[in-house]
């Protein structure tokens, strides 16, 4: 298992109280992960410190920010974004602020990606927020709004991985947070999967985080992740 080489396919957020942390998993890692998230927890830490630094190790880097304002707001934002050097941003699919988005980031290589459904929230959830449609219905509808605002793809759960890969077509990113191998806790994720089941129904890249990050032994979890992927060829 050792020897397998890192899966660009693999996603690992770094959601680590501080940069400290944050750079002592990567190291922990080394060259077994080649793609990292940093999300809201080093949002207000050093986040794009953290973002530049992997970039300089050669690592693509995701960009988890789930912006969400006024379409100008959003704009400036992504456009503050664009010469990063990073490789995925996330926005809220909603289409003013994705259209913003895609406006922002120009011609760079940063790619927008509309987050559709939160994949802890179950049809229970959103109908008490007051969405009338369960997840799948609305998460397709967000997947065609996105296409329409030009996103590169789309963020949604494996559940869902199937409906993207079929309305956007191949070359669309479909990025699914909740995965969960056969042999780790689901923790707070509804709508999950194992990593050969969300590739297989048509993920592009899979987000996988505490089974890798909270496991004992890190490095071997990640090989073990990757050795599922495997089965599934990219």
């Amino acid at each position: 298992m050792t020897t397998l080489a890192a899966d660009p396919r693999l996603i690992v957020p770094l959601d680590q109280p501080g940069l400290a942390e944050a750079r002592a998993l990567v190291a922990t890692l080394g060259d077994r992960v080649s793609f990292y998230k940093v999300g809201l927890e080093l949002f207000a830490r050093g986040g794009m410190e953290l973002a530049r630094e992997l970039k300089g190790k050669g690592k693509q880097v995701f960009l988890d920010w789930k912006l969400h304002d006024i379409g100008a707001t959003v704009e400036r934002a992504a456009a503050a974004l664009s010469d990063s050097g990073c490789d995925l941003l996330t926005v809220h699919a909603e289409p003013q602020v994705m259209a913003a988005a895609v406006r922002g980031v120009g011609r760079s290589g940063l790619k927008v990606l509309a987050v559709t459904v939160l994949t802890s929230l179950s049809d229970e959830d959103l109908k008490a927020i007051g969405y009338a449609s369960g997840a799948r219905s609305l998460v397709e509808r967000r997947i065609h709004q996105a296409l329409a605002a030009g996103c590169a793809g789309v963020v949604a759960s494996p559940q869902e991985a199937e409906l993207a890969r079929r309305i956007g077509g191949k070359d669309f990113l479909v990025v699914t947070p909740g995965v969960r191998p056969g042999w780790s806790a689901k923790n707070d994720q509804v709508r999950a999967a194992t990593p050969a089941e969300a590739l297989r129904a048509g993920a592009s890249h899979l987000v996988c985080g505490r089974p890798i990050s909270a496991a004992n032994d890190p490095a071997e979890a990640a090989l073990k992740v990757i050795a599922e992927m495997a089965a599934v060829p990219a």
